[in-house]
C-alpha cells in the first residue's frame, strides 16, 4: 500500500503541474494574438516609410545626411540585444544570446570596439554571469512595447553616430515569421542602407523639399526599425512560451497516463494477492 500511496501522490503532483502549464499555454496564446496584431500593424507603416525614402534618395543627397554616412572602417560599434524579462519559453533567449555572441565575435575579429546594450533580464543575467560589461541595461520595456521605448533605446546612439563616436549600430532580435518560427536575427540600423523599391516610382509632390523631408524621415525610419524589432521579439517570446508550455502539458499528460497504469497494475496485483490468501486460508480450514 505504501507504493500505491506514493504513486497517487505523484499522480496528484503531475496533475497540478499540468494545470499550471495548461493555464500558461492559454495565457501565452492570448498574448501572442495581441502581439501578432501589433506586428501586423507595424509592418505596413515600415514598408510605406521605406518606399518614401527609396523614392527620395539620390547619391547627391546622401552626402548631406549624417545617418547615411558610410565609414571606411567601423572603429566603434554598438549592439542592441533584445531578450525577455521572463523565462519558461524554451530556447528563445538562449538563441538570441548565441546570435549576439556571434555578432560580437565577428565585429571584434574585424578590429571593431563594441559596446553592448541589453534589454531584458535574461540577457542581462547571462552577460553579468560571463563578466561581459554592458553599456546600458533595460528591464522596463514590457511585452507591449511602445514607440517611446524605441526612441529611448536608439536616440542616444543616433546622436553618437552623427557625432562620429560610433560607426555602426546593430540590433539582435527575434524575427517573427509564425508562432513556431522566430529565428534570431541581426540587422544593421546605422548607417542607414536606403531601401530598394520595386516597380515604378510614384509621382511625388515634394514640399518643402526632398532634403527637408529626409531630415525628418531618416530618424523616424531608424526608430521604426527598433520598434518593429521590439514588437516582433515580444510576439516571438509569446509564441515560444506557448510552444514550451504545450510540450510541458503533453509530457505531463503522458506521465500521468504512465503513472495511472502503474498504479492500476499495482492495485490489481494487491487485490489478486489478497484473493489468493483468502482462498488459501479457506482451503486450509477444510
Amino acid at each position: 500500500m505504501a507504493k500505491g500511496r506514493e504513486l497517487k501522490r505523484r499522480i496528484k503532483t503531475v496533475e497540478n503541474t499540468r494545470k499550471i502549464t495548461r493555464t500558461m499555454e492559454l495565457v501565452a496564446t492570448s498574448r501572442m494574438k495581441r502581439a501578432q496584431d501589433r506586428v501586423a500593424s507595424a509592418r505596413p507603416y515600415a514598408r510605406a516609410l521605406g518606399d518614401v525614402i527609396a523614392g527620395l534618395y539620390s547619391p547627391d543627397l546622401a552626402d548631406r545626411f549624417p545617418l547615411l554616412r558610410q565609414p571606411a572602417q567601423a572603429r566603434r560599434a554598438a549592439v542592441i540585444l533584445l531578450t525577455s524579462n521572463r523565462g519558461l519559453c524554451g530556447g528563445f533567449n538562449a538563441n538570441l544570446i548565441r546570435e549576439a555572441r556571434g555578432l560580437l565575435s565577428r565585429l571584434r575579429g574585424q578590429g571593431t570596439e563594441v559596446e553592448l546594450h541589453v534589454v531584458g533580464r535574461k540577457g542581462i543575467g547571462y552577460f553579468k554571469y560571463v563578466g561581459q560589461p554592458m553599456a546600458t541595461q533595460r528591464t522596463d520595456i514590457t511585452d507591449r512595447p511602445r514607440a517611446d521605448d524605441a526612441s529611448s533605446l536608439v536616440d542616444g546612439l543616433m546622436r553618437d553616430f552623427v557625432s562620429g563616436a560610433l560607426d555602426a549600430v546593430y540590433v539582435v532580435y527575434a524575427q517573427f515569421r509564425s508562432a513556431i518560427s522566430t529565428p534570431p536575427t541581426s540587422d544593421r540600423l546605422l548607417p542607414v542602407q536606403p531601401p530598394t523599391r520595386s516597380g515604378p516610382l510614384p509621382d511625388y509632390l515634394l514640399y518643402p523639399s526632398a532634403e527637408d523631408i529626409l531630415t525628418e524621415l531618416l530618424p523616424s525610419y531608424v526608430r521604426n526599425a527598433v520598434y518593429r524589432a521590439l514588437v516582433e521579439t515580444a510576439a516571438g517570446e509569446q509564441g515560444a512560451r506557448r510552444t514550451a508550455m504545450k510540450n510541458a502539458t503533453d509530457n505531463a499528460t503522458d506521465m500521468m497516463n504512465t503513472l495511472t497504469r502503474t498504479f492500476n497494475r499495482a492495485r490489481q496485483a494487491g487485490i489478486t494477492q489478497e484473493i489468493a490468501e483468502i482462498v488459501g486460508g479457506a482451503a486450509a480450514l477444510e
